[in-house]
């Protein structure tokens, strides 16, 4: 994603489809991606990078229902079929595979367009929540939940948490936290810093998260 621009992936195997789709996107203010070589396409989605995926369930070599599963087993990205099978069957089987919406050819460009809007809306506001472990973050009301337990933060253990759950598979130096949270690197304590992560460790404990934040010896913390 560049700046503010949503990043859409097409995968279409019908060639005058995909660049009508490609224009229309573009032309709204989108920016576009197409996969056009179907050999190995699970390798070539491995790495989620866009916003939104426009999804045809007839493809050569897989069909869309078993790529919208694979998708979903590494991502929560939406995901838009875009096909002319019309069953009930088929609207059903793109639900139970991960679908978040179901479009039909020939398809109305602006109901297309409103479903695209409403599904990237629906998941920039999931981004609310963070799920880690079991453990979830909720950023809109700054409350922790654990196995149905739930726990209110104060200003500063939200802010701690939250960088922890947006670096999840990173290990912070201490000198990074300090200058994150206090903007000041040089001429505080680090006592501050282990002081509030005993207290929080200390609070999320009492939720059974006893070893949540761990010490990585002479680097920093981790979740």
């Amino acid at each position: 994603m560049i700046g503010d621009i949503m990043h859409i992936l097409i995968i279409e195997d019908d060639l005058k489809i995909r660049r009508e789709l490609d224009t229309m996107l573009v032309s709204n203010g989108y920016k576009v991606s197409v996969i056009n070589d179907f050999i190995n396409i699970k390798d070539k989605l491995k790495e989620i990078t866009w916003n939104l995926i426009l999804l045809d369930i007839n493809l050569p070599n897989i069909d869309g229902f078993s790529l919208a599963k694979m998708i979903r087993s590494i991502s929560d990205i939406p995901i838009i079929f875009v096909t002319s099978r019309s069953s009930d069957e088929d609207e059903l089987k793109s639900i139970i595979t991960g679908g978040n919406d179901f479009i039909t050819k020939p398809y109305n460009k602006l109901i297309l367009l409103e479903k695209i809007k409403r599904a990237l809306n629906k998941n920039k506001s999931n981004k609310e929540l963070f799920l880690y472990k079991g453990v979830t973050l909720d950023v809109f009301n700054s409350t922790l939940k654990y196995n149905d337990l739930e726990m209110e933060l104060t200003r500063n253990e939200f802010r701690i948490l939250y960088y922890f759950f947006l670096n999840k598979d990173k290990v912070l130096s201490k000198e990074e936290l300090i200058e994150h949270l206090w903007n000041d690197k040089y001429y505080l304590d680090e006592s501050i810093l282990l002081v509030n992560i005993n207290r929080l460790r200390k609070k999320i404990a009492s939720i059974g998260l006893t070893d949540f934040i761990k010490t990585v010896r002479g680097k920093g913390y981790r979740l």
